[in-house]
């Protein structure tokens, strides 16, 4: 039990510092956890015209974290966005997915691009 609630508050501390690198880079946070068609995604910012589904990983290094942003993670992430797309009123001119990577004594590392949401 007391595993869960760890890896919970590091997942929750690490989508708060995700959110803050967005912002500084000039993105707006529009969702924090937003659910949908059976899948949680941790972000949805938008920043030029261009959506962003971001996934974010905490792990014990930058290399696992990257390893666990799957084929099978980006399916399941664009089956949520286009729950979200379907929700607004107009579509974005890009839709895109991220990933943002958390480790311990390393800077944040935001992949742009990481994986081709199947929106149809």
């Amino acid at each position: 039990m007391r595993d869960r609630k760890a890896a919970f508050l590091l997942g929750h501390d690490a989508e708060f510092w995700a959110a803050m690198l967005l912002r500084l880079k000039g993105y707006s946070v529009r969702e924090r956890r937003f659910q949908g068609g059976g899948v949680e995604i941790d972000l949805v910012a938008e920043r030029f015209g261009t959506l962003v589904f971001v996934e974010v990983k905490a792990r014990s290094d930058l290399d696992s974290a990257l390893a666990s942003v799957t084929p099978e993670k980006i399916r399941r992430i664009a089956r949520g966005a286009r729950v979200y797309l379907a929700r607004r009123a107009a579509m974005p001119r890009v839709i895109r997915c991220d990933a943002i990577l958390i480790a311990p004594g390393h800077l944040p590392r935001h992949i742009e691009a990481i994986g081709e949401l199947s929106l149809d």
